[in-house]
Formats: C-alpha cells, sequence, structure tokens
C-alpha cells in the first residue's frame, strides 16, 4: 500500500513538473508587448505602444527606424504567415507539409513568379527610399528569426527558421497577384463547353460583358480536350490545398462632402479575400516627424495596401480584368521539343527545377516554355493530354514596380502625389479607391491593359497562330476607367463592369451586379450620411437581386404539384425582401433551390466534375439572373433522357421539390426549423488546424453567421449538394474613415490581429466581427500613450 501511495506521489509530481515545463515553453513563445529591446542599426529610440487589441502604434524619429521595428513586431505576431506566403511561389510548401503539396509547387513554380522577382531585384537601385525601407523592414524580421522565440508551427512541422530577403517581398506580391486572377478557372472550362457541346451553349452562359446591368461609371473631368478541363482541376486543387488567403472580391464607396451630415468625406472599405488563421491584414500605426500612416499590411511586405492618415485615405477592391490568355501550341511532330512559331519549327526553351520534400526524397521536375509562357501539360497529374498549352500572364513578362507604386500610394500628400504612383501597377488589376480632408473622392482601376479587337474572344484558349499579339497595343493609364469627383457625389466598386475602355466593353471576369446595385441604391437617395450610418451599411444583408430572381422562376411552379411546406415556401418567398439575417427561413429555401436548379440544368451536359469546376466561377453567379428570365435557353433540357425535351418549367418544378424535400429530410417536416443560421457558417482554418486533434487549437469557430454571397455583407461559400454553406471568404476587415473626426473612425478584424495561438489577440474580435460590431482605429497620441503595454526598442551597442 505505502510502495503504491509512493508510486501516486511520485506520478503526481512528474505530472506537477511537466505542466509546469509546459506553461513555461508557452510563455517563452508569446509575443513580447511590453518591455525593451535593443535592436541592430537602430539609430534612435523607438516607442511601440499596443493597444487593448494588440495593434502596434510605433513611434519613431525617422522612416527606417519605424520601418525596423515595423519588421520586429509583425514578425513576432506573423512570422509564420510570413513563412507560408513566402513559401508559395517559390514551390517550397511540401518541404512542409509533404508529398501532397508536390502538385502544388510544381503548379506555382511553372508560373514564373519566384524567377520573375529574381529578375526585378537583380535590377532594383539599392538607394530608392522605398528599398531602403523595405530592406530596414527585414532587417527587422531577421532579427526577430535570430533572438526571438520560435513559432509553435515550426516545432510542428520541423522546419528551421531561415532569414528573409527582397525577393520573398515579390514572391508573396506575386502570389497575391495569382489568387487575384480567374482565367484559370474560366477559360478551360468554356474552351470544353464550345468544343464539345457547341456556341449556343457558350452563348447561353452570358460570359461577355454586357448592357443591362450596373456599371460603375467613369468620370474624369481630366485628359476541347481532357486537358482542359484537368487545368480548372488542377488550378482548384492547387489553391485549395491550404487555408491560405485567396484574394477574391470586395465594396468600397467614397462619399463626397455634399452627401455627408458632416461636410467631410467618409471612406468605407471591405476587401473580400479568404478565411483563413491568422486572417491576412496586419494593422500598424507609424509615426515619425515626417510621416503618419495607419496601415494593413500583408505578411512580409513592408508597405501597407489599405491606409490612412489626417489627409487621405485609400484601399482596394478587385478590378478583375483579364490579363491571363492561354494559347494552343503546334508540337513539330517529329520532335516534340519544338513548336511552330511564326518563323517555322522553333525550341522550347526546357526549365529545370527541384523541389525539397518532407521525409522523402527532392523531386526534379521539367516543364517547357513556349513564346507565349510556360506549357502546363505535365505541371500537375491533373493535366493530362497530347495538345499542347501554354499560359501568357502580364504579371510576369513587363517589369514590376508594384512595391515603388506602394511606396508611392503609402507616402502621398495629396491626391495628385497618390495619382502618380498609380501606373506603377501592372498586375494584379486593382480598383484603388481615393478620399480626402480636401473633398476629393476618386476611383481609379489600375492595371496595365492593351487594346483587343472584338473578334477576339479572351476567354477562350487560343488556336495555334490565333488570338491576342505578343506585342499587344498598350493603352496609357489615362484610359483606365476612373472618376475623379463625379456629379453623383461618390464613388464606388463592388467587382462589377466598369464603364466602357478605348470603346469597348473591356473584357473580365466581373461579379454580378447585386453587390454594385444595392451600394447605389442606398447612397444615392441619402444626403446625410454619418459614421453610424456607414457602419450600418457596411454590414447589410439585403439582396436587391434575387427577390427578382424569386419572381421570375415562381411563374414557371405549377402549384398543384407542391406539398403543405411547399406552398408555405413558396409564398414566404413570394415576400421575402432578400434579407439574409440568421433567422430567416426564406434564405435557407432560396439557396437549396438555386443549388438544385443549377444541377438540374447543367450537370447532365458537363458531369459531376465539370459541373463542380463551374460552381466555382464568377460567371456562374452572374448567370443565375439573366438565366431565371431565359424560357429558351439550350440548356434547360436534359440531355440523358430520350423520350422527352425538359423546358424550364420541368427543371424549376423539379427543382423546387427537391429542395424541399431535402430541407425536410436535413431538418424535419416544420418549416420554423429551416432558419440561415443552422445552415450558414464561418471558422478560420489554420494550416495546422486540418489535424482533427488540433483544430480547436489553431481554429477560430465555427460560428453561425448572417449575411451572404453577393450582399454588401459578402460572406460567400460555395455549393455543394450538402446544402450547408460553411463561409470561405468575406470582408477581411471593414473599416471606416471620417474626415470629420478621423480619430474615432472605425474597423474590425475577422479572428484577432496576432497570429500566434498563445496571444490573447489571437481570437478576441472574432465575435465582435460575426455581431457585427467595430473598435476604433486609434490615432490620438495622448490616448494611445495611456496603454499600459508598452516596448521600448534600443540602438544596439
Amino acid at each position: 500500500m505505502r510502495t503504491l501511495k509512493k508510486l501516486g506521489v511520485i506520478l503526481l509530481v512528474i505530472v506537477t513538473l511537466l505542466i509546469i515545463v509546459i506553461g513555461i515553453f508557452v510563455y517563452t513563445l508569446k509575443p513580447d508587448y511590453s518591455g525593451e529591446k535593443e535592436l541592430a542599426n537602430l539609430q534612435e529610440e523607438v516607442s511601440v505602444y499596443y493597444d487593448n487589441y494588440g495593434i502596434p502604434h510605433i513611434y519613431g524619429e525617422n522612416e527606417q527606424d519605424a520601418y525596423r521595428a515595423l519588421g520586429y513586431v509583425h514578425a513576432q505576431d506573423r512570422l509564420w504567415q510570413m513563412e507560408l506566403l513566402r513559401r508559395i511561389a517559390r514551390g517550397g510548401l511540401s518541404e512542409v507539409f509533404g508529398e501532397d503539396l508536390i502538385g502544388t509547387d510544381k503548379f506555382f513554380l511553372s508560373l514564373g513568379i519566384a524567377d520573375a522577382s529574381k529578375v526585378t531585384v537583380s535590377k532594383i537601385n539599392e538607394n530608392d527610399e522605398g528599398v531602403v525601407l523595405a530592406k530596414a523592414y527585414l532587417d527587422g524580421i531577421n532579427q526577430f528569426i535570430d533572438e526571438g522565440p520560435t513559432p509553435v508551427e515550426f516545432y510542428l512541422t520541423g522546419i528551421d527558421k531561415e532569414e528573409f530577403v527582397l525577393e520573398d517581398i515579390y514572391n508573396t506580391i506575386g502570389y497575391m497577384a495569382f489568387s487575384f486572377a480567374m482565367a484559370h478557372k474560366t477559360d478551360p472550362l468554356l474552351t470544353t463547353i464550345k468544343t464539345e457541346l457547341g456556341s449556343e451553349y457558350l452563348n447561353d452562359l452570358h460570359v461577355g460583358s454586357s448592357i443591362d446591368t450596373e456599371w460603375i461609371e467613369n468620370y474624369n473631368p481630366t485628359p476541347s480536350d481532357t486537358i482542359q478541363n484537368n487545368l480548372t482541376a488542377a488550378v482548384n486543387k492547387a489553391l485549395g490545398a491550404l487555408d491560405i488567403p485567396l484574394f477574391e472580391g470586395s465594396n468600397s464607396w467614397v462619399i463626397a462632402p455634399e452627401k455627408t451630415k458632416n461636410g467631410k468625406v467618409i471612406f468605407a472599405n471591405d476587401p473580400h479575400i479568404g478565411f483563413s488563421q491568422p486572417s491576412v491584414w496586419f494593422e500598424a500605426h507609424l509615426e515619425t516627424p515626417t510621416y503618419s500612416k495607419y496601415g494593413y499590411h500583408i505578411a512580409g511586405i513592408p508597405f501597407p495596401l489599405l491606409g490612412h492618415n489626417r489627409k487621405l485615405a485609400y484601399g482596394l477592391t478587385m478590378f478583375e480584368n483579364d490579363d491571363v490568355d492561354f494559347y494552343y501550341e503546334q508540337n513539330n511532330p517529329d520532335d516534340e521539343n519544338q513548336y511552330l512559331s511564326e518563323n517555322g519549327y522553333v525550341d522550347y526553351e526546357i526549365v529545370h527545377k527541384t523541389i525539397q520534400v518532407k521525409d522523402a526524397e527532392e523531386v526534379q521536375f521539367t516543364y517547357k516554355k513556349s513564346v507565349h509562357g510556360p506549357v502546363l501539360n505535365g505541371i500537375a497529374d491533373q493535366v493530362q493530354g497530347d495538345r499542347p498549352i501554354a499560359m501568357s500572364w502580364v504579371y510576369t513578362q513587363m517589369e514590376n514596380k508594384v512595391i515603388d507604386a506602394l511606396y508611392g500610394l503609402s507616402h502621398a500628400n495629396n491626391m495628385v502625389e497618390f495619382k502618380k504612383s498609380l501606373p506603377n501597377i501592372h498586375a494584379p488589376g486593382l480598383n484603388i479607391m481615393y478620399g480626402d480632408d480636401e473633398g476629393n473622392v476618386a476611383w481609379f482601376a489600375t492595371a496595365q491593359l492593351y487594346k483587343i479587337p472584338d473578334t477576339v474572344n479572351t476567354k477562350l484558349i487560343f488556336e495555334v497562330g490565333k488570338g491576342l499579339p505578343l506585342d499587344k497595343e498598350l493603352l496609357g493609364f489615362n484610359e483606365n476607367p476612373q472618376a475623379i469627383n463625379p456629379t453623383s457625389n461618390f464613388v464606388y466598386s463592388a467587382n462589377n463592369q466598369p464603364d466602357s475602355i478605348a470603346g469597348i466593353l473591356y473584357p473580365g471576369y466581373y461579379l454580378p451586379e447585386n453587390r454594385g446595385k444595392r451600394i447605389v441604391s442606398l447612397l444615392e437617395p441619402k444626403n446625410d450620411w454619418d459614421l453610424s450610418s456607414a457602419s450600418e451599411m457596411i454590414t447589410d444583408v439585403i439582396s436587391s437581386v434575387e427577390p427578382d430572381i424569386i419572381s421570375n422562376l415562381a411563374k414557371h411552379l405549377d402549384v398543384s404539384l407542391l406539398s403543405e411546406n411547399g406552398l408555405k415556401a413558396i409564398d414566404s418567398l413570394n415576400m421575402w425582401t432578400g434579407d439574409y439575417n440568421l433567422a430567416s427561413i426564406e434564405a435557407t429555401v432560396y439557396n437549396r433551390w438555386i443549388y438544385y436548379l443549377m444541377q438540374n440544368t447543367f450537370e447532365d451536359e458537363l458531369d459531376d466534375e465539370l459541373f463542380n469546376q463551374f460552381l466555382s466561377t464568377h460567371f456562374m453567379k452572374r448567370l443565375i439572373a439573366p438565366l431565371s428570365k431565359d424560357e429558351n435557353s439550350v440548356w434547360w433540357d436534359n440531355v440523358k433522357t430520350t423520350n422527352a425535351a425538359e423546358n424550364m418549367e420541368d427543371i424549376v418544378n423539379q427543382s423546387f421539390m427537391e429542395a424541399i424535400a431535402s430541407l425536410e429530410k436535413d431538418f424535419g417536416k416544420n418549416v420554423d426549423h429551416w432558419r440561415w443560421e443552422r445552415v450558414h457558417s464561418i471558422e478560420h482554418g489554420h494550416p495546422i488546424g486540418q489535424i482533427a486533434a488540433l483544430r480547436s487549437f489553431f481554429n477560430v469557430g465555427p460560428f453561425p453567421i448572417h449575411g451572404s454571397r453577393e450582399v454588401i455583407n459578402n460572406l460567400a461559400f460555395a455549393y455543394d449538394d450538402t446544402g450547408f454553406y460553411r463561409t470561405t471568404s468575406g470582408p477581411s476587415t471593414r473599416r471606416i474613415i471620417d474626415f470629420s473626426d478621423v480619430e474615432n473612425s472605425i474597423s474590425i478584424l475577422p479572428t484577432g490581429q496576432s497570429g500566434n495561438p498563445f496571444s490573447e489577440h489571437y481570437r478576441d474580435q472574432a465575435e465582435m466581427y460575426v455581431n457585427g460590431e467595430f473598435r476604433k482605429m486609434m490615432m490620438n497620441k495622448a490616448e494611445i500613450q495611456k496603454s499600459k503595454e508598452i516596448l521600448t526598442f534600443r540602438p544596439k551597442d
């Protein structure tokens, strides 16, 4: 008995010591938000005040010192995120996660982002102020790597910390640029539809630009092969391999003084980005005698993509222009390493790459490049077939001045200086939104655009010898869509179609008019906007289009076929205002109905794989409204039935009844249980949270959440046969700047400021975000200096 007691005591001591050791270990991994540190190459002392949400307010005597401190504090909260983002473009994910990511690494290496980054860095001027500040930022990151605690993810994955260099900044920007593009998901799919089904099927998809939609208006007072299907699948797999943010859409509007209660500009912006943990933006407020900026930073990029101070504010949405093209190449029948050019058969460039793989041998692979770009055959296992397809992407083909642009935007003092930097953004295509304390409001579409003849369809893979020429006729920046102080007294962007460019409706992958139409309908009649009403608008969950879709479809319902619950549901839908609140039953019924409508209309022609690819495209979202009133679409007939030709009425009725039956199966026959909160949820996934045992520690959520895709509060999801809608992307921040009271401007992040799971700021904004709440973006120095957490950096002796 005494022996058992002794063993029990020993075991208790061991467990206690283990808990103490683990506690000490965890404590050492937390970010330091207070105390003193020495920082190499610092000229003067820098004070970093952390507010109640862990946001650093950095006060330095010069910009280099401030950016050096920024690099350090950014790294201590987001080093793991920095590490992942810089690895994507250079093909370094397999080294962390193993063999499952080899296909993803091959794909991104073939895009040529890392090669383009090397070329750019080899040509930079080391004395450019933007480069000097970028290197100071990297110095701060690297000192944290040398001296700070190692994030827990490095222990779990077994990788070593390595210093950051300028190429890493450009690689992260390159990944960001690629994640904007929709051509990879769209062009191969549309080419397959045209080749296998015919042009009439393509015409009924409404993929082109349209005059029958809500345009963003210009106002400037100044001068068929299997390979096609599999390519789309390869892109989807590459982008979905990990919980890493993808840049997908956005809202922004800027209201001129004539329409605001206090006679000052109000600026609103909520970029829509794929949800992940940590969330994409790191907020930081920098103050020096010559520089002031409250900015939103991407991990590993020194200059903010969104920012404001007392003089001006800027933000972005995605332009959705088409800057990627695909070309068929014709191989020499006698030599597969040659292809047909204007000058006869010429050699492909053969590119050799090596991928390091965790717990396995390194992988050697090669791919071919034509004059158009990389040949995608063989890049990923899904891409097979004999007909070569090359990809041409503006981003890797032109001189990269994006860092110059971001430096210029963040250091501009007025609209003239601000606009000078915009032509330096050649890709990705962005809508840059602007407002200032002088009363100016503006929207600028930034990208290197070029003339596209009406006879060229850029949404199809070009046949050999056809398509856009290599030497494109470039347009000057002043020909880009833009609006400066329009007579409407507001500018906006919701990824919808812009007005004409150079006399044509410029091809792109624009999202439907839903959000744009709602934004305009709210802004136009109201002339007393303030911070409160703007914050209500940015969390608006009403669809201005979907009640019309229901009205169009309901005309074709045969009520004699409907069950009691079916009759209840359609009666409610006919009175629905499009409100996506948590209690909405109509929202649930509508989305089930639309999924079955899409499935019954398109899956018979496309098969399961292509149908799922179709559901991931922007044009699918644009298609729903016009399809709802197109009784003569060729798609209505089910090609698998040989004894009947189905029409719109058949498909609409079948789909509605299937939707009702599926809801009864999932939630019972009491319609009151079919609430939106039961099917629409949000969870912020961490890459390591994919391991079930670690999910609750690394992931944030899930939470039921109001909103939906293509309402202003754009909580987007993909359709699938589950009937449950896991929100995958949405507002990466909601921020509103009121120039009548800049110091009380407001914002929110989806989870928290820190990417360190041991930080108190890892998830402290998550429920506020779900509830549509905000917090202050502090800029008042006296208020900031009341902070209890102050981290002081001193020059290292």
